[in-house]
């Protein structure tokens, strides 16, 4: 490789990275804020918020890397343009090709990540991202006891936490039960703990006292105790097993899924995620190679080249939109699917043929 392509790719990649990190982060902040509501109200920690929202990151990544791609290679080629490192290259003999080689080579390797990422990394994290989240709401959420707030687990129950400690431990216990209205139940312990069974959860209390009132007569009983185990499990909802989303799934699970009712009823959405995989990472190919063409062909323009940045800026918008707009219509119509494989083809061999085609050449002056 020669030294003038190790010098363009070592900016493209810089500017790749930087770019990706700034979108990625971005979107992730947006993304995350749908948890927030965990943390409020579900109790998740801080630590298991972040794992949750980190395994969105390849979804992410699979949008952002091809456009990252070509916002870098428009910068960097523009930033050669201004410095007059290109026109100095180009009087050296190199040709368009020449010039394009490290912008074809980034866009490969970047297209070779978004491959990795489409057919293992984005179907593996996802599933793992939605088991988890399902675990959240409908299994341990309805358990989790937060402190210093009245946690309603049903109608008629209540329970009080005065600090939960960092080893787990419950202090200032209050337990209400109003289930059964005739005999009200509440019951204070010192100290407890939430265990986890076989037969389900337990709250385990010690050093407290049982009250309990018959509303005919008035009459209060009173016991105390040393240690006292409460049944939870009746609050807890038993995980059910759900369907497979199209993007949770490997690739021949999408062509070749279990014949049951969702997956003949969605067959068309998971075909068309299925080529959607394949197809998605070739826009790296192709928006890089939009990207240098815009800057490459055509004449040198000392005013600037404005007009080429935004004419390719506006070519991957197109791209992009169409891209989205074929998947969608491929989970309706399975005979549009062909679309998404032409699009990208057609958009690659224009930027392609723009940037083999010799530049034209300054008329002399007469």
């Amino acid at each position: 490789m020669r030294a003038i392509d190790r010098y363009v790719l070592r900016q493209l990649f810089e500017a790749t990275v930087f770019v990706t990190v700034a979108l990625a982060a971005i979107i992730w902040l947006t993304q995350s804020l749908r948890f927030v509501e965990l943390i409020i109200n579900r109790g998740l920690s801080l630590g298991s918020f972040m794992y949750l929202t980190a395994l969105l990151l390849p979804s992410f990544l699979l949008v952002i890397l091809p456009v990252s791609l070509a916002c870098a290679i428009l910068f960097v080629y523009n930033k050669l343009i201004v410095d007059s490192e290109l026109v100095v290259l180009r009087s050296a003999g190199l040709s368009q090709t020449s010039l394009a080689a490290p912008a074809v080579i980034m866009a490969g390797a970047v297209a070779v990540v978004c491959y990795s990422l489409s057919l293992f990394f984005l179907p593996a994290s996802f599933r793992q991202f939605k088991d988890l989240e399902h675990s959240i709401r409908n299994d341990y959420s309805a358990i989790f006891l937060r402190e210093g707030v009245f946690n309603s687990l049903g109608e008629g129950f209540t329970v009080y936490i005065r600090q939960r400690e960092g080893s787990g431990e419950l202090l200032g216990l209050l337990v209400h039960d109003a289930r059964t209205p005739q005999r009200p139940v509440t019951m204070m312990a010192e100290r407890g703990a939430l265990v986890s069974t076989a037969d389900g959860p337990r709250v385990l209390l010690v050093q407290g006292n049982r009250q309990e009132v018959e509303r005919e007569t008035g009459r209060l009983s009173l016991l105390y105790f040393d240690r006292y185990t409460l049944d939870l499990s009746q609050f807890t909802k038993k995980l059910e097993a759900r369907w497979r989303e199209p993007q949770e799934r490997f690739i021949d699970e999408l062509f070749y899924p279990p014949k049951d009712q969702n997956d003949v009823y969605y067959a068309s959405n998971l075909r068309a995620e299925g080529h959607q995989r394949l197809v998605a990472p070739l826009y790296a190919l192709v928006y890089g190679l939009m990207a240098a063409a815009a800057l490459l062909s055509g004449e040198f323009n000392r005013r600037g080249q404005a007009r080429r940045i935004l004419a390719a800026v506006a070519a991957v918008a197109i791209a992009q939109a169409a891209q989205l707009g074929l998947y969608n219509l491929a989970g309706k119509t399975p005979f549009s699917v062909p679309l998404m494989y032409l699009n990208a083809l057609f958009a690659g061999t224009a930027a392609a043929c723009l940037l083999v085609r010799p530049p034209p050449r300054r008329k002399a002056a007469a």
